[in-house]
């Protein structure tokens, strides 16, 4: 099973959401900034590694807001989405394209499958 982490970073209302490049699985899906966890790292550290590689922002990591497990084809993932905070500016270094979007925009993106049970609790709590 693979370990991702993610984060969940609010501002004025909104969240941020990246689009995963061209050449990748789940290519041009949206998804929630974030990545694997490598071997001897806490999922915290690996959020961090992941914010600074992919939008070179420093996030401040809190609670954890849900945790699922998706069955892909090729892979199976435990996915812990974090609350998160940044006074950065995210710059894209990876992603083909990156938006703010408030819950009731979900549907306007196509989601990693992975991502639909976080997306609901959103729509839930915050819609």
């Amino acid at each position: 099973m693979l370990e991702v982490v993610g984060a969940l970073i609010w501002r004025d209302g909104k969240f941020l959401i990246c689009q995963r490049p061209e050449g990748k699985k789940r290519a041009l899906l949206w998804e929630f900034v974030g990545g694997k966890q490598e071997a001897g790292e806490t999922p915290q550290q690996a959020l961090r590694r992941e914010c600074r590689e992919e939008l070179a922002i420093d996030v401040f990591v809190g609670s954890v807001f849900c945790e699922v497990t998706h069955r892909y084809p090729d892979v199976t993932v435990h996915f812990v989405l974090f609350n998160a905070q940044t006074d950065d500016e995210p710059q894209m270094l990876e992603h083909r394209d990156m938006r703010w979007i408030t819950p009731n925009q979900i549907d306007e993106f196509e989601f990693c499958p992975a991502d639909e049970e976080i997306l609901d609790l959103i729509r839930k709590n915050f819609g």
